[in-house]
């Protein structure tokens, strides 16, 4: 395995710039000059962007900026040794000692185990007086492969003290009294620590309370939720356990399990700065029964990370809540739209409308894979604008296919949504409140709100006190039941209704429209395609324009219809574009988001800017619906035609004034970009700290979903 430092990543007593980004972006240059990562730009702006979640000085001197960041292609640590002193946001002054911890977006077990041991041995005095006791490079090389590469001890030794394994207990040494209880019995505390990424905070949170008590004679048993893997504390430990801290950024995986426990609670940091007053803390509350505990029961609440002191505000729960939701909706927007795509390109532009020879009134699509099969298939004379033999029938497939997982957008939006709320409970309820918005036409607003409203329903249902005798129904039958019933039935009776009657409404307006000026009706259709991004709105656009297509062989319908696909696909485009320009305004998981989004704006996929507006809706709707309205223009101006309901540049061959279609999606797509990108740079910092943790605990199962995940 490559060394994770050397020499040339190292800077002794040097002069690196008056503040942290100088100096992060100093280190950074040292990680890509070396060859390790593809910029030093899109290195230091994904650890600034850590930083603004939170400072990462220590107590004693010491730095640790660190992410993960897709331009890292090896894991690598760079050192600076600073003079002057530079202000990292620790609580007793400037560090001189500053590690830049790097590593690769999807790191390796192996590499992110070495990466945690060094955090771990920053907690410890001898380790940092030896780096500041450090005479050249090759020194500060030797003592830290010292850390995370020791050298195996002789059958028989004993272990060295700097051992860097990721220990789930301690076991203290020779110490101070114990502190005991009114029994005598020797008191018993269990520790959960988790940062977002799980590289640094997290292990040196777990060292800094396991040596504070330690130091109080209390035995301390730790379990780390990090990168480099986690080994549940046995449940006998946690049921002898007097009181439980949570050192935790993000959430706690099987909270459940500490239920009814005493509990002190905060973010790393404070576990890191204050370590032997969470344990004074953790005592005290377990002496009082009124003390704030675990909750139990129907699967736990999605409480916020951090104690009262670290709490997160309501924006930034809200921002959570809706990220999550959003980060598992992805996969069934990228999978359904470019399916739906290829169905359109291989099947023909006729694929999706209704098959006149279907009894059932099912599309051509559905017809296809209904009554045929890949071995016995038709040879009646092809459609205009459907194809037959194997390729309309593989279009037919894809179409079904694309369908179905578009089918699951809203439900999974609503679903997880409430799933970041109320944890598990939330999930039934929230798929149910997303089905039922779809279904009414609702679409992704809907989703949103009953997301949040069967969200909280499960919250408030799952925090009731029952009886022991009808306890073990509240999880699978009570909060289910009453739960969906209360926010689907909402959404059936009171909220589907306004947004149905707001269809049926701007339905009736547009076709007033149609002998206006064209410009005008262009510019109120792009003004609607990117207002809700696949929502009622825009669907009121579609069917508008999809309801005289097949009656019209030419005219308004086809310009209406050709106005809208353009308008349609500049939201994606625009977005992608942006992401291009200007990725430090945006997380990495956010610029990954629009490398996708190229070919969803491409394909007529709109959703494809629902991460962006779910996580930024002030800035990235008002901009999207400016490209749009733009696009709308000079179609419908152009008098631009189209005889195909969706498709994007699969479906060029039905286009009529394809240059002037062409022209408007790129004028809208640079004015979308634009002006999305100087929204971004108005009134927040760059790369704005976003949780990224929730796609990546989607896929690694880290922890509890928190809105997005790549930074520690």
């Amino acid at each position: 395995m490559p060394d994770l430092i050397t020499p040339d990543l190292v800077a002794l007593d040097a002069d690196l710039g008056s503040d942290k980004t100088t100096v992060v972006r100093r280190l950074a240059g040292l990680v890509a000059g070396a060859g390790r990562a593809t910029g030093a730009d899109a290195l230091a702006d994904d650890a600034l962007a850590r930083e603004a979640q939170a400072a990462t000085g220590l107590p004693g001197g010491i730095a640790i900026p660190h992410c993960r960041s897709a331009a890292v292609t090896e894991a690598s640590l760079a050192f600076a040794r600073l003079d002057p002193k530079v202000d990292f946001g620790a609580p007793d002054g400037p560090a001189d000692l500053v590690f830049l911890i790097a590593a690769p977006a999807h790191g390796d077990a192996d590499h992110l185990t070495l990466l945690t041991a060094l955090a771990r041995a920053l907690v410890r005095p001898e380790f940092v007086a030896s780096l500041r006791a450090a005479g050249s490079p090759a020194d500060v090389v030797r003592l830290v492969q010292e850390v995370v590469a020791p050298e195996p001890a002789p059958a028989g030794a004993p272990a060295a003290s700097g051992s860097s394994s990721a220990a789930t207990a301690a076991t203290p040494a020779a110490a101070p009294a114990a502190d005991t209880s009114t029994t005598g019995a020797r008191r018993s505390v269990v520790v959960v620590s988790a940062c977002p990424t799980g590289i640094a905070h997290t292990y040196m949170a777990a060292d800094k309370l396991t040596a504070a008590a330690e130091t109080a004679g209390v035995d301390v048993h730790v379990e780390t939720q990090g990168s480099s893997g986690s080994t549940p504390l046995d449940p006998a430990v946690i049921r002898n356990a007097d009181a439980v801290i949570f050192a935790v950024d993000v959430g706690v995986r099987d909270r459940d399990r500490f239920a009814g426990k005493p509990l002190v609670q905060s973010g790393t940091k404070r576990a890191i700065n204050e370590p032997d007053v969470m344990i004074r803390e953790a005592l005290a509350a377990a002496d009082d029964p009124n003390a704030r505990r675990v909750p139990g029961g129907a699967g736990g609440s999605a409480e916020p990370a951090a104690a009262t002191g670290d709490r997160p505000g309501a924006g930034t729960e809200i921002r959570r809540w809706l990220l999550t939701g959003v980060s598992y909706m992805i996969p069934f927007v990228a999978a359904g739209g470019l399916l739906i795509a290829l169905g359109f390109l291989f099947g023909g532009y006729q694929i999706v409308n209704s098959d006149p020879t279907s009894a059932d009134g099912n599309s051509f699509a559905l017809s296809w894979v209904l009554n045929n099969s890949l071995f016995d298939l038709p040879t009646a004379e092809p459609l205009e604008g459907l194809n037959d033999g194997f390729w309309g029938y593989l279009g037919a497939v894809c179409t079904v296919l694309g369908q179905a997982a578009f089918g699951f957008l809203v439900p999974a939006l609503a679903g997880y949504i409430a799933y970041a709320i109320a944890d598990r409970p939330g999930i039934v309820p929230g798929f149910v409140v997303g089905a039922v918005s779809f279904t009414l036409n609702a679409g992704f607003l809907g989703g949103l709100v009953g997301g949040i409203i069967a969200g909280f329903a499960a919250l408030w249902i799952s925090r009731w006190k029952l009886p022991a005798g009808v306890r073990g129904l509240q999880p699978v039958v009570i909060i289910p039941l009453l739960a969906t019933l209360i926010s689907s039935g909402l959404m059936a009776v009171v909220l589907a209704r306004p947004l149905a009657a707001a269809l049926s409404g701007l339905g009736n307006w547009l076709t007033g429209l149609t002998g206006t000026s064209a410009a005008l009706l262009g510019i109120i259709l792009g003004l609607m395609m990117c207002f809700d991004l696949g929502g009622p709105v825009n669907k009121a656009a579609y069917v508008f324009a999809t309801t005289g297509l097949t009656a019209a062989a030419t005219g308004a319908p086809l310009i209406i219809m050709a106005t809208v696909m353009a308008a349609g696909m500049v939201p994606p485009l625009a977005m992608a574009l942006s992401t291009a320009i200007r990725p430090k305004l945006y997380t990495p998981a956010e610029r990954d988001q629009g490398k996708a989004a190229w070919l969803l704006g491409a394909s007529f996929i709109s959703e494809g800017a629902i991460p962006f507006a779910a996580a930024d809706p002030l800035r990235v709707l008002p901009s999207m619906m400016l490209g749009g309205a733009t696009t709308g223009a000079i179609v419908a101006a152009a008098g631009v035609e189209l005889r195909a309901p969706h498709g994007g540049i699969f479906v060029f061959f039905a286009i009529t004034g394809l240059l002037w279609f062409v022209i408007g999606i790129l004028a809208g797509t640079v004015v979308g970009a634009i002006a999305v990108t100087i929204a971004k740079s108005i009134g927040r910092p760059k790369a704005e700290a976003v949780p990224e943790d929730a796609v990546d605990m989607a896929h690694a199962h880290n922890a509890a979903p928190v809105t997005q995940p790549a930074r520690a």
